[in-house]
């Protein structure tokens, strides 16, 4: 039996809205019948589990801290990470879940809103293990799908605030090795 490829879903806390262009996107992951990695917190994460339990897809596993799963709407299987002893919830603490994911995934689909360190390492993490990302900045509505660092490199040297011509686009970053994830 083949294994199913594996997207890493993450994002902003502040975002909590799917906008049509994002839940095309997630239809087509659901459609390839990808297994979805997601995380536990408010914000995307819960967004994003909310939409898929409201389309019963059941590829999804949630990615929380060991004994502290804070968010599971669809009651899927979880993966626990365990903590350091330090006992703060900071992002050091949650960063290890999310880098958990970043291992086990074969892609990521980070939803940005141009602002949070957390989404960004998320990125630079997947494009450090040579995972290609599918990037929402959300600020312009825009999707870059970046396969190496200097793309991210390039997205962070222009301008996050542009507004695309004609709403959301896929723009390329690098040579004509962009295609469409999902």
């Amino acid at each position: 039996m083949e294994a199913r490829a594996k997207v890493f879903i993450g994002g902003s806390r502040s975002l909590s809205r799917l906008p049509r262009a994002i839940l095309n996107r997630l239809d087509r992951i659901i459609d390839k019948g990808l297994s979805v990695l997601v995380g536990d917190a408010k914000g995307m994460d819960k967004a994003v589990q909310g939409y898929l339990a409201s389309k019963n897809y059941d590829q999804v596993i949630v990615f929380c801290m060991a004994g502290a799963c804070r968010n599971n709407l669809g009651h899927w299987p979880t993966h626990e990470v365990e903590g350091d002893s330090h006992g703060r919830r900071d992002a050091s603490y949650y960063g290890r879940k999310d880098r958990a994911m970043g291992a086990e995934a074969d892609y990521g689909f980070m939803l940005w809103d141009g602002k949070s360190r957390g989404t960004l390492a998320n990125i630079e993490d997947l494009l450090r293990r040579e995972k290609p990302v599918v990037a929402y900045i959300a600020p312009n509505r825009s999707f870059v799908t970046l396969r190496e660092p200097a793309d991210l490199d390039r997205l962070l040297s222009r301008s996050l605030t542009e507004s695309p011509e004609s709403g959301p686009t896929t723009q390329p970053l690098g040579a004509a090795r962009n295609a469409v994830l999902f």
